[in-house]
């Protein structure tokens, strides 16, 4: 019975058989790739953390999904040129970019370095794109495609402590929109997702702090923190055949965060 709502879920996203290539193996981007793996795509996956490819193509190895692990840093100037060329090599294509890369530090504005700030961009903003001007020249290219890219209820709200991360998030939603105005007529789409308080790595630390969970799910209208798996639907969604009208849009995965 499994086997068969599983076929059904493939059939009707239409991914079954799409190439995806996805940047970030952790977290947020780990669930999605593993997601696009169980919907029938042939699944890559690119991260500079050998630990967290090692740890995903375990999981991906058991869905018997076709996948391949890249070891890069998206920071080095060229770097997403390269890895989308290994891809299509690999995977014969390139039908689905996801880029789910990013940093935080929780600090003042005025405590940050140049330097410091710099880092948290090129990570963050400047990795996507390089990785999605290289996707989006093959997709234009081929006449399709979709380009994702994980923004943040911190790219519309004023966090306190979130200047630089805010910044860059607040970049992603900007970029993908020209990017979507400009490749629309070439049939690809560009869109971002944008969680709320989200259970991941990059938030560990932060729920560690006494009160901190509470305070947080006090913000959030649902009541509670939201976890990886609830942003597969969505990216899903957004990379089927049903959403090919749907670009330039910027949506908040939050419980209700940018309602209050």
């Amino acid at each position: 019975m499994a086997d068969t709502l599983q076929a059904a879920k493939a059939a009707w996203l239409g991914l079954e058989g799409a190439r995806v290539l996805v940047a970030g193996a952790g977290g947020i981007g780990g669930a999605c790739a593993l997601a696009y793996a169980e919907a029938g795509a042939s699944v890559a996956v690119v991260d500079r953390d050998q630990r967290a490819l090692d740890a995903i193509g375990a999981d991906l190895d058991a869905t018997g999904a076709r996948y391949a692990l890249h070891h890069a840093d998206l920071t080095e100037h060229g770097a997403g040129e390269r890895v989308v060329a290994d891809v299509v090599e690999e995977l014969g294509g390139l039908d689905v970019l996801l880029h789910a890369v990013g940093i935080n530090d929780r600090r003042p504005i005025l405590e940050f370095t140049e330097d410091e700030w710099d880092h948290i961009l090129r990570v963050n903003l400047s990795s996507l794109f390089g990785l999605a001007q290289a996707a989006g020249r093959h997709m234009v290219a081929q006449g399709h495609g979709r380009v994702l890219a994980l923004s943040s209820v911190s790219g519309l709200l004023a966090h306190h402590s979130h200047g630089p991360y805010a910044a860059s998030k607040g970049g992603i939603n900007q970029l993908l929109r020209v990017m979507a105005r400009e490749w629309a007529a070439s049939g690809v789409t560009v869109n971002a997702l944008a969680p709320g308080y989200i259970e991941t790595p990059l938030t560990a630390g932060e729920l560690a702090k006494p009160g901190k969970r509470k305070d947080l799910e006090n913000l959030v209208p649902a009541g509670r923190l939201g976890t990886p798996d609830e942003l597969t639907g969505p990216a899903l969604f957004l990379s089927s055949r049903h959403a090919g009208f749907v670009t330039g849009h910027v949506m908040y995965i939050d419980g209700g965060r940018t309602l209050v």
